[in-house]
């Protein structure tokens, strides 16, 4: 029988794995993530609680002002806050991405491509 995570340690399990991503950044560099790192992995753990709540309960809900009013459909709160969470993540996963470090073309590695490379420069 597997206990259900609680949201910290989610959170934490979601930190971990998107801190690997960053692990061959300098040092420097990763003191810059971090905060996004931590942000990304709240928000990613919030937005998936919220979508099992409007999954189960839906997006709008009847809502009256008063008892002498006619009730009206309105969109939840909760489908407020998780547009708006969910752009701001998309926000955040975008500016990690631009610091995800850039990996060697293949090519680049090839000892001919290499020479190459250096006749064309040196000819220029």
């Amino acid at each position: 029988m597997t206990a259900e995570k609680t949201k910290e340690q989610r959170i934490k399990l979601e930190y971990n794995r998107l801190k690997r991503s960053y692990k061959e950044l300098p040092k420097e560099n990763q003191y810059m993530v971090e905060g996004l790192l931590r942000r990304a992995a709240f928000m990613r753990v919030t937005l998936e609680d919220m979508e099992e709540d409007l999954l189960e309960n839906g997006s709008t809900e009847m809502f009256s002002q008063s008892d002498n009013q006619a009730p009206y459909e309105r969109q939840r709160p909760t489908a407020q806050l998780y547009n708006s969470m969910n752009s701001n993540y998309q926000k955040i996963i975008r500016e990690l991405a631009a610091h995800l470090p850039k990996e060697v073309p293949k090519e680049a590695l090839n000892p001919m491509s290499m020479m190459q490379n250096f006749v064309d420069r040196r000819g220029s």
